[in-house]
């Protein structure tokens, strides 16, 4: 399915309502967030609202598809400190109901199959939001990688690691990296709602949707997945063919 919002301000109520929803459905969900510029607004809308209607979060489990390694985890950069203040600490979620992948281990790969074991003992991923890259990257799942792949260390975009380097004063001989849900993950969560706005995504989107399924565009496989909605603005979908725009498609 694919939504196409008049303006960021309903593209955000929209999404942000998708997450609650889920929650007043099934107050015992597993929800998947993403970070970065697309979401940002909506965390902070769902605890804007959480404020004003308190719903009952006490039973969900929230975690976060990726993290940057080798960076502190109080890094404002930081996936965990994304969330944590953009959300978590608005709706008061508990430590043990908010699941994330470390910044820094002296084992990652046990790591990652020790945040995969529990996401199932918690039942499996019910909603997982999922932000678009400009190349078509799901979390740090880049072009090229392979779709079989499960949760796992990958490399960092070069752009993101000047970044990050930068802020962090991370010295060059200390590797940074990016471990994230593999894509065999996120194809086997039940409810999928990618977010994309702004024109910088046009393009990708059109590819995503409109191209074929293939690594060079790790978004594409989302065609394949049999309950995502694809939710976008104006700009965003604005070079999609036969597009009604509207609340559906």
């Amino acid at each position: 399915m694919i939504t196409v919002t008049k303006n960021e301000k309903e593209f955000d109520c929209t999404a942000a309502w998708r997450v609650i929803g889920q929650i007043l459905n099934k107050p015992e969900s597993v929800i998947g967030l993403s970070t970065g510029r697309t979401t940002g607004n909506l965390h902070r809308l769902i605890g804007e609202i959480y404020s004003q209607y308190p719903f009952k979060v006490d039973s969900a489990t929230f975690l976060g598809l990726d993290e940057v390694t080798n960076v502190p985890r109080e890094y404002a950069g930081a996936c965990y400190t994304m969330l944590k203040t953009e959300l978590m600490d608005a709706l008061g979620v508990r430590e043990e109901n908010f699941l994330m992948l470390p910044t820094v281990s002296d084992d990652f790969e046990k790591a990652c199959k020790d945040f995969q074991q529990e996401i199932a003992r918690r039942g499996g991923i019910d909603l997982l939001i999922l932000g678009l890259g400009e190349n078509g990257h799901l979390g740090f799942n880049q072009p090229g990688n392979p779709f079989d792949t499960e949760t796992w260390v990958t490399d960092m975009h070069a752009e993101l690691e000047v970044r990050i380097r930068k802020e962090t004063n991370t010295p060059p001989e200390k590797k940074l990296g990016g471990i994230t849900l593999g894509i065999k993950n996120i194809m086997q969560t039940r409810r999928i709602v990618l977010v994309a706005k702004g024109a910088n995504k046009t393009d990708i989107v059109k590819e995503m949707l409109e191209g074929p399924v293939t690594t060079d565009v790790p978004a594409s496989i989302l065609q394949l997945h049999p309950n995502c909605e694809f939710l976008l603005d104006g700009e965003a979908a604005a070079k999609l063919s036969c597009l009604t725009t509207g609340p559906h498609k």
